[in-house]
């Protein structure tokens, strides 16, 4: 079982991971997902076409991470599949997100993990942003010696101009980072959906179905 989540997890694309959590909501069909994403501007991350997302669906139906559960038709328009996560849907996405969370050399898929970070216990969300920071301070220590060094030999300013802008990202990253590890471990800032006051979880629960009926 565990080297099936591996492998599953190994399998998935960000646009994987964010319908795995659009189905951990309720089960929905691909044109729902596609509203959600966009009216969450989700799109930021991952802007499917229908094509790339009926691909994902289908590639996640074979292995078995989501599995059909309904089929309807509304009036005229085409019938609808409606699918729900597996428990091996479920457990992959989990394996998922804990490789990306602590990762600084793929963009997009940190961006995707942190999103969904929300799914794994705090303590564990902690451990890994914990990571994270140690790499991202690591690696700007590296390049600031590179900086210092080639300023030293009098490298023009022209040829460090894109390598200056990584450093500014990194300060500002580093400096979320820090703010985000302080609220974490504070028991009053829910942390997952279960944490959620009652009144919130039917503010969003109003809000998805708006968007999706």
């Amino acid at each position: 079982m565990e080297q099936q989540m591996k492998d599953g997890a190994t399998a998935l694309t960000p646009l994987a991971v964010v319908v795995l959590g659009l189905l951990r909501e309720r089960d929905m069909h691909p044109y729902e997902m596609m509203r959600l994403i966009r009216q969450r501007r989700d799109d930021r991350l991952v802007n499917p076409t229908n094509g790339t997302m009926y691909h994902t669906v289908g590639r996640l139906e074979r292995a078995g991470l989501i599995a059909e559960v309904g089929v309807d038709r509304d009036g005229n328009r085409p019938e609808r599949t409606t699918y729900a996560i597996t428990p091996a849907g479920a457990a992959a996405a989990e394996v998922w997100v804990r490789r990306e969370l602590p990762c600084i050399d793929r963009i997009l898929e940190f961006r995707v993990a942190l999103a969904e970070a929300h799914e794994l216990p705090r303590e564990e969300a902690i451990d890994l942003l914990t990571q994270r920071r140690h790499a991202l301070a690591r690696y700007r220590a590296e390049l600031r010696t590179g900086l210092e060094g080639a300023a030293a030999r009098g490298v023009p300013f022209q040829f460090l101009i894109e390598l200056e802008r990584e450093d500014a990202i990194l300060v500002a990253d580093l400096a979320w980072m820090d703010g985000v590890l302080r609220r974490l471990p504070d028991p009053d800032l829910p942390w997952g959906v279960h944490e959620l006051p009652a009144d919130t979880m039917a503010r969003l629960t109003a809000y998805r179905e708006s968007v999706t009926s």
